[in-house]
Parts: structure tokens; sequence; C-alpha cells
């Protein structure tokens, strides 16, 4: 690896550039409240947003959490990928800074790894080494960015930003996924239909029709399936619909 300075430095503002980063100069803050570093001892909980640095070399690993706590995020830092998965397996909240060439896992190999476990944890990789193929093939499997050394410190945190923003709204949505599965999981078989044929478009004379109803009985089912799944509206129940149900689920209207 490029030489970095010691992590300390990093705290100060300097006048001239620093070896490892392409800009000196005040970093802008990250807008969250302090808390802290962590590391083999009290963790954040599992939802506290955090960075986790990944580099075999102490010296990087120093420099990049000292960068990182300046801004008052939590860091948490690991030698090795192995060390990372065996520790956490990437299904808490936060961002992953990791380098692209480490003995064992490389960078590249532990975002592979992630996703093979089906986790979606942001991920950004540093490295002096990059060439397009490997950034390639990085931003492919889903890597937030690709930063080559000498690094802009500025960069890399409005990247770790965007990171932990982009996990934020992706545990938000999975939560919403989940809340709303077990809307439709409290309906009863008959009601699901019902709710698979509104949301297709169907009248409830089609719906009626289609399932061997009377009208009456579908407008029951339909209020049920209204009040289970708390939606105001129709457009509403179709947005919560479709997000849960898959898609060959829903059948085409049926014209009447």
């Amino acid at each position: 690896m490029p030489p970095v300075v010691p992590g300390g430095q990093l705290a100060r503002a300097h006048a001239t550039a620093e070896p490892g980063w392409s800009e000196p100069g005040a970093l802008r803050g990250s807008g969250y409240a302090a808390r802290g570093s962590f590391r083999d001892g009290a963790r954040p909980a599992p939802l506290t947003p955090t960075v986790y640095i990944v580099d075999d070399d102490a010296e990087m690993r120093e420099t990049l959490r000292s960068l990182v706590s300046s801004v008052n995020l939590p860091v948490e830092t690991y030698a090795s990928g192995q060390e990372f998965l065996e520790t956490q397996n990437g299904g808490r909240a936060g961002c992953l800074v990791v380098d692209l060439r480490m003995p064992g896992l490389s960078g590249i190999d532990l975002q592979d790894e992630l996703v093979s476990r089906g986790l979606t944890l942001p991920v950004i990789i540093i490295s002096g080494y990059g060439d397009v193929p490997t950034a390639a093939r990085a931003m492919r499997a889903g890597a937030l960015d690709f930063l080559e050394k000498p690094v802009s410190r500025q960069l890399l945190l409005d990247r770790v930003r965007e990171g932990l923003e982009v996990d934020r709204q992706r545990r938000l949505a999975d939560a919403e996924r989940a809340e709303i599965g077990g809307r439709v999981a409290r309906l009863t078989p008959r009601e699901r239909q019902v709710m698979e044929l509104v949301v297709s478009g169907n009248s409830n004379k089609v719906i009626a029709m289609d399932l061997g109803l009377c009208e009456k009985t579908v407008e029951v089912h339909r209020a049920h399936v209204m009040e289970k799944m708390m939606a105001k509206s129709l457009a509403e129940l179709v947005r919560l619909a479709m997000q849960v149900l898959p898609s060959g689920s829903i059948p085409s209207p049926v014209r009447s």
C-alpha cells in the first residue's frame, strides 16, 4: 500500500497535503451525533449506523478509523475479510470500507461473499492498484464506489455518508415490506383472492363471477381487506400489495 500518515494526524487540519490523501483542509461534519469508536468491547446496537473498515495494514486501519471518528461516526476496524465475517456477518446497519488487495479474502471477494449471503451492506472499495476491469467488476457486483489512492478525505466521507443513507433507506423499505407482509398474512385465503383481483383492476361484478360469489359477499370481503391492510383508498391498497405480492400472483383484469 502507498504510505499514509499516522492515524492521529488526521484529526488536525494541515496546511499542506498529506501522503495518501489528495487534498488538505478541514472536513465537513457528518450531521450525526457523537458516538465514539467501538471495537472488541461494547458494540453499537444492530441498527446503529456503523462504518466497518477492513484493511490488512494496521497503519491504514488507524488512519481510516481516525478520519471517520473525526466526524463523530461509530467505527469498527478489522484486519481481514475473514475476521469481519467471523465477528459480524454484514447484517448490521452501516456501510463497509474495504481495501482491494488483502491476504485471503480480497475486497471484492468479501463483497461477493456478502452478496452470496443475501446481505446488502453498502461497500466502498479503496485501492492504490485500481484498474478499469476490477473497478467495473466491483460496480457490477453492487459496490457503492471504487476509490483509487490518493483518496480525497472529503470524497471518502461523502461516500460513507451516502452509504449510510442508502443502508438506512433499504432497511426502512425492508421494515415496511415486513409490516405489509404481516398484514397480508392476516387475510383469509378468500380475502387474499379478492385482494389480488381488486388490485389487478377487476370490478366487484367481475370478481363475483370469477369466484362464484354474489356481489354483496365480494363487497364484504373487500371491506375486510381494506381494514386488515389498513388501506384508506384503492390506490393505497395497490401500492401495498405491489410491494409484497409476487408479480405472477396478480391476475390480469377480466373484462366484463
